[in-house]
């Protein structure tokens, strides 16, 4: 399968994979931005693509991104209907650090999944589960 992809600048990078067998492929800045600490930034990758019906876009942090400076991602659903410009919404967990973000710099990860397109429908009872009710933490720590 291919992803159709349409740059909207003469400056837009192409998203690539950096092995041949990688889930995610990585987004690329078509801007400089600088991710003030404790903000947000919305970033433009410069392009549009075309989803397939079936399939979702999920954008994913960059794991070094993250780990060592604490730059995530937010906002990450890309549903197969949309052909817009594709911005990716940087988070800054630093209170203190910014991070500067440079035109072609890898910003994030694009995951594409199949997705259950399921019909929604009331019911007067859910069926048990050993798990049930049990809320956050009643699997173990």
């Amino acid at each position: 399968m291919t992803l159709p992809v349409k740059c909207l600048t003469e400056t837009a990078i192409l998203p690539t994979r950096a092995h041949p067998g990688d889930a995610g492929l990585d987004l690329y800045a078509d801007e400089s931005v600088i991710v003030c600490a404790s903000c947000r930034a919305l970033v433009s990758t410069g392009i549009a693509i075309a989803i397939p019906y079936g399939y979702v876009g999920l954008i994913w942090p960059r794991s070094g991104l993250a780990a060592k400076h604490g730059i995530s991602v937010d906002a990450g659903v890309i549903d197969s209907g949309y052909r817009g410009p594709i911005k990716v919404l940087l988070t800054n967990a630093s209170t203190v650090q910014h991070y500067e973000i440079n035109r072609g710099d890898k910003i994030a990860q694009l995951l594409i999944q199949p997705v259950a397109l399921l019909t929604p429908v009331e019911v007067d009872c859910l069926n048990e589960t050993e798990r049930s009710r049990s809320g956050f933490g009643s699997s173990g720590l």
